[in-house]
């Protein structure tokens, strides 16, 4: 039995801190995992940042409530589940994923959480468990299942090596050189098709 397990930013939804960076006018929260590959370095990077303008969890959450899904990700991800099961592995937080996840139809999301002070001041990050996606897939192997993984970021790339197929999509064309070995696709109609070859192997 198959499982697929797809990032979430930058796959199904426009990157939270890019939109948060042009709703700010702070372009260093621009940043993300397709530029730095080390999470926790970044999102220390970012709390930082945070503290630094005096900005909080209501702040990033009311910007959040604006963002819509990628074109197409809603359809892509209705069709995707009725073929197989499928689970969002995602470095987001879950006190920013819940509008999105209602946008998209409530897939289910693997995801890590926040800590906040009474003043909403975002003080702390917890990952879920350390390398979360390729861990999951690691998991999820043990159990049984066959994984087929697809993400945009370095972040992404050991749960799809790991996996049985994997899939670069919407990726950086640095990301893209560096694993010429890995098919990449920029339309979900691609993807999607990608997905279903393997399904049938």
């Amino acid at each position: 039995m198959y499982i697929v397990c797809l990032d979430m930013e930058g796959v199904l939804v426009p990157e939270i801190w890019i939109a948060f960076s042009e709703a700010t006018g702070i372009p260093e929260l621009r940043k993300t995992t397709r530029d730095e590959p080390d999470y926790n370095k970044l999102m220390r990077f970012r709390l930082n940042i945070l503290k630094e303008h005096g900005l909080g969890l209501k702040e990033v959450q009311y910007v959040i409530a604006t963002i819509d899904p990628l074109p197409g990700a809603r359809k892509f991800l209705d069709e995707l589940r009725s073929l197989t099961q499928v689970i969002i592995l995602s470095d987001t937080f879950e006190q920013f994923a819940a509008p999105l996840m209602k946008k998209l139809g409530y897939p289910t999301l693997f995801c890590n959480s926040l800590e906040v002070a009474e003043n909403g001041e975002i003080t702390d990050f917890h990952m879920r468990v350390e390398k979360s996606k390729l861990t999951t897939v690691k998991a999820l192997q043990s159990i049984g299942f066959e994984t087929i993984a697809s993400g945009d970021s370095y972040n992404d790339l050991d749960m799809i090596y790991a996996s049985k197929a994997g899939f670069l999509f919407k990726s950086t064309e640095k990301i893209k050189a560096d694993n010429p070995n890995l098919q990449a696709f920029e339309e979900f109609d691609e993807l999607l098709t990608a997905i279903k070859t393997e399904l049938v192997k």
